[in-house]
């Protein structure tokens, strides 16, 4: 039977710390239980922490921009952090831009970027002056 990644709950950001290679329904299953932990606990932001990663292909790459994406059309911004230099010169070899994802170096870079970008895009769906988009 494949492990679930764990997601944390940080106030309205959820942390998912990749600690091991993941298979292909590791993978799978991870698209779907954060999926479904953003719309449970509302988040506006998801942090992908891949420091423990050494390795990627292009599956792996391919995911990380599958799950911006999802966040994305759910409302939640997605950073990955923690990226060490092989694995991003991998992700450029295999001509993965990961497109829609931010990245930060450290969690803590992470977490400022999340703040800074839902300060910048104001508090949506707030108030009945949000509803009627006045």
């Amino acid at each position: 039977m494949t492990e679930r990644v764990p997601v944390l709950r940080i106030g309205q950001v959820l942390l998912v710390s990749i600690q091991t290679d993941l298979d292909d329904q590791a993978v799978m299953l991870l698209q779907d239980d954060l999926a479904a932990a953003v719309v449970d606990f509302g988040a506006h932001g998801v942090v992908i922490d891949i420091t423990a990663v050494e390795i990627v292909d292009s599956f792996v790459g391919r995911m990380l921009s599958t799950i911006a994406a999802i966040s994305r059309l759910l409302d939640a911004q997605t950073v990955v952090v923690g990226m060490r230099p092989a694995v991003a010169i991998t992700l450029v070899e295999l001509g993965l831009s990961l497109g829609g994802v931010r990245t930060a170096l450290t969690l803590d870079k992470g977490l400022r970027v999340l703040e800074q970008a839902r300060a910048t895009a104001g508090f949506k769906g707030v108030g009945p002056d949000a509803a009627g988009g006045r």
